[in-house]
């Protein structure tokens, strides 16, 4: 018959004139061979892989992968046609396969590498998941055309990277809290000291005007000597309006000294007000990371009891099982032992039997012919048999040995005088009574002698017994 795969298929031939197993897309199968159909299109594998870090903090690892058969290298495709194509390519037996191998390989490298590592290194931890899984699916000859790594996910009741993020966020709120206040701080001292300046600036500046001023209509009038009491008038007047404006600006001058000391003392204060509140928040913080980390301590020791426990179980469970299937062992090489036992007793007395059979059959045909050597005369044939086979002399035997220790006890009565009386008929009859009555002695006599038996006391009682 003539066997044609299709495009994603092979054909894996066996049986006469193939020495190991011949693929093929096309090919003649004839009757003495075998030809199976399997499939190397590859196939997406998902799982939830649960594993433990370097700090026995459990997490799940979502991963999917896309593994196949390597088409490309014939060697591999003879494994896999030899180890896998006999299951179907969804099959369970494959799947637990694969997800075997994935799982063992990420839980020994993620026991090697801290929760930070794994987390952070996202990229090489896939790479090394991947090499060291591929290694091992070559023994398959299996090859992962894609493998897709997913985020860690917390496993119920070890929330630590729900955690994690709780914390970022709370450090990135505090932090912009802190921040805003510092803003707010120093706007604040910059605006009132802007205003400060400000307001110092437009005094001088009026000051410095005012004095210009007066300079100036100095120098007009000092060409006027005619007017000499009139401009030194209005010098006093002008020297008074300085010394009022001096004593002005002195009073200002105080006055934003002042506010600026207010100004500097109330920034101080709020300055300490917003330490302290900060220095608050800080204790608050590490009370709570004190507090997760007794929390993250409590289910690392938790856990690591629930691991241990857990494997104990599972290694007293092994030996049970271990020693229950070496009971069965036991009896069943018992049961096959007595199985053959009985087997050879049973052909050892079928052999009796056979053997019983045959001597019965020989001596039925030498009964035969003596019988009829003895002319059908069965009294003769029993006597020849009898002294033939020794029985008249066992018996003779026989009876030596039972009277052998026999002590037998004659007892002899004499009654005198039975011939003396010669009467008639009814003397016969009485002699025949009073003969009966003298025999019941010895016999009651002989009986107590043998067995110990008193005769009933209407009768009357042995002279021996008495004795």
């Amino acid at each position: 018959m003539f066997r044609v795969a299709r495009a994603s298929q092979y054909l894996a031939i066996t049986g006469a004139g193939i020495e190991d197993i011949k693929l093929s897309k096309k090919s003649w199968v004839f009757p003495w061979q075998s030809c199976t159909v399997f499939d190397v299109s590859p196939v997406n594998y998902t799982f939830q892989v649960q594993a433990m870090s370097a700090e026995k903090l459990p997490f799940v690892l979502p991963a999917v992968f896309t593994i196949g058969p390597r088409v490309d290298d014939p060697e591999a495709l003879i494994l896999y046609a030899r180890l896998i194509s006999p299951h179907a390519n969804g099959s369970n037996h494959v799947h637990e396969l694969v997800e075997g191998v994935i799982e063992g390989e990420t839980r020994v490298l993620a026991a090697s590498m801290t929760m930070e590592e794994i987390f952070k290194g996202t990229k090489d931890f896939k790479k090394e998941v991947f090499d060291k899984v591929q290694l091992e699916l070559d023994q398959f000859g299996l090859i992962i055309y894609n493998a897709n790594v997913k985020q860690l996910v917390d496993v119920p009741g070890h929330e630590y990277f729900s955690y994690l993020g709780q914390k970022t966020q709370m450090e990135a709120a505090n932090q912009a809290r802190i921040d805003v206040s510092e803003a707010k701080m120093k706007g604040e001292i910059g605006a009132k000291e802007r205003n400060g300046l400000t307001i110092q600036n437009a005094a001088k500046i009026d000051a410095e005007s005012k004095i210009i001023m007066m300079q100036r209509q100095g120098e007009g009038t000092k060409e006027e000597i005619k007017v000499k009491t009139e401009i030194k008038v209005f010098e006093n007047q002008k020297e008074a309006d300085v010394a009022k404006a001096n004593a002005e600006l002195a009073m200002k001058k105080a006055a934003w000294d002042r506010d600026a000391q207010v100004a500097e003392v109330e920034a101080t204060k709020a300055v300490a007000l917003r330490e302290a509140e900060l220095q608050t928040e800080v204790e608050k913080m590490n009370a709570l990371t004190r507090t997760e980390k007794l929390k993250a301590e409590f289910l690392s020791k938790a856990s690591v009891e629930y691991e241990t426990k857990v494997q104990e179980a599972n290694w007293e469970l092994y030996n049970k099982q271990k020693q229950a299937e070496a009971v069965l062992y036991e009896k069943q090489k018992e049961a096959e032992a007595q199985r053959a036992a009985a087997d050879a007793t049973f052909y050892t007395k079928q052999k009796e039997a056979e053997g019983l059979v045959a001597l019965a059959s020989a001596q039925g045909t030498y009964l035969r012919t003596l019988l009829d050597a003895l002319h059908n005369d069965y009294s003769a044939l029993r006597d020849f048999l009898m002294i033939n086979n020794g029985s008249y002399l066992e018996i003779a035997k026989i009876n030596a040995i039972a009277v052998k220790d026999l002590n037998p006890k004659i007892s002899v009565w004499n009654h005198g005088g039975e011939h003396g009386n010669s009467g008639g008929g009814s003397g016969n009859a009485m002699k025949d009574i009073a003969g009966l009555y003298k025999m019941l002695p010895p016999v009651l006599d002989t009986v107590y002698e043998q067995t110990g038996m008193q005769p009933p006391a209407w009768i009357g009682t042995l002279a021996a017994a008495e004795s």
